[in-house]
């Protein structure tokens, strides 16, 4: 399943998250993938796209880095899967 990040760092985390995105990167669990990040230049505000098939892998990354940032999970389809869900939604 792949699941999107969306983060933000408080005004008062920031030098804390960017020291510690520096430092180590953030890089991710056994079992979760990054497929892209990106970051808001000049802002305080990113995302990331990953991969896992466990969500307890998902939450283990969002535990190592809420301490720093507020972060929304959401789980993500792409357009085939979102083309599948409507076509058996759509009435007969």
């Amino acid at each position: 399943m792949r699941y999107m990040l969306c983060w933000s760092i408080p005004p008062e985390n920031y030098n804390a998250a960017l020291d510690a995105f520096l430092e180590g990167g953030a890089p991710m669990p056994d079992g979760l993938t990054s497929l892209g990040r990106w970051h808001v230049p000049g802002s305080t505000r990113g995302w990331l796209l990953c991969a896992a098939a466990d969500p307890v892998t998902v939450a283990h990354h969002v535990a190592q880095w809420a301490g720093l940032l507020n972060i929304e999970v959401h789980p993500v389809i792409d357009d085939a899967g979102a083309g599948a869900a409507a076509e058996r939604a759509r009435p007969s």
